[in-house]
């Protein structure tokens, strides 16, 4: 098992990651506010602003304060050191 870091000593599993998505439009959004009544949400942000979205293949949603470009970097460097 792969993990990577998500910020603030978070970490998640990379076979897990399903997409890594942009919190700014309204679908999702939506998806957030559902996922966070069914109690699938986890808020890896510690407080600060949400910067993306990670979509698990468990139907959890995950939110991390730093950006997905950021994210997606480090998933690489992590399929890179396979």
């Amino acid at each position: 098992m792969k993990l990577v870091g998500i910020g603030f000593g978070n970490l998640v599993s990379a076979e897990r990651v399903v997409s890594i998505l942009s919190p700014d439009s309204a679908p999702i959004k939506r998806m957030i506010q559902d996922q966070r009544e069914k109690g699938l949400l986890v808020d890896a942000s510690f407080g600060r602003s949400t910067r993306s979205v990670l979509l698990m293949d468990s139907g959890n949603v995950i939110l991390s304060a730093l950006p997905p470009e950021t994210l997606a970097e480090r998933f690489q460097e992590k399929t890179q050191q396979e």
